[in-house]
């Protein structure tokens, strides 16, 4: 089982869409599901110490949906980038190993240092920024191009 476990909610129609799009089109690789745990408000921006609570709070929230014997696979800025064929790589090796595959994207803060260290992987995704709607569909969109890659279908080219 595949997990993207997102803090935050997606409400935006047109990205349901095309999530829904990957999660069909994934579902003939793998059992995979989109949860969501409820992201923290931050009514004054810019006071680290609040900033550093909410981080902890969503953190929480994240790590009580992940299991023991989870592989976590957190996207973080300080991470791993690399490209397609590189990610298909693990992704294959990821499978392969204990429990669940979870993919953790953390608030707008960023994760928690207990996220950051429950994390089996670092991921960057990207140097670019995202919205954290086009990185739950980004994500999705490389799990699918991984498992293509793998299957030697013609799509990522």
């Amino acid at each position: 089982m595949i997990t993207v476990l997102a803090i935050g909610s997606n409400k935006d129609d047109s990205f349901r869409k095309i999530e829904a799009e990957y999660l069909k089109r994934l579902s003939a690789f793998c059992r995979i599901q989109v949860l969501e745990v409820k992201d923290e408000p931050n009514p004054h921006p810019g006071r680290e110490k609040e900033e550093e609570q909410v981080k902890e709070k969503e953190g929480e929230r994240a790590l009580a949906r992940i299991g023991a014997s989870d592989f976590c696979v957190l996207l973080d800025l300080r991470g791993k980038q690399m490209d397609s064929e590189a990610f298909a790589e693990k992704l294959a090796g990821w499978n392969e190993t204990r429990g669940n595959l979870v993919f953790v994207i953390a608030g707008s803060l960023g994760p928690s240092p207990a996220l950051v260290q429950r994390a089996d992987f670092r991921w960057k995704l990207s140097d670019l920024t995202f919205t954290h709607l086009m990185t739950r569909m980004l994500v999705l969109e490389q799990i699918y191009r991984g498992f293509m890659i793998q299957s030697g279908r013609t799509y990522h080219k």
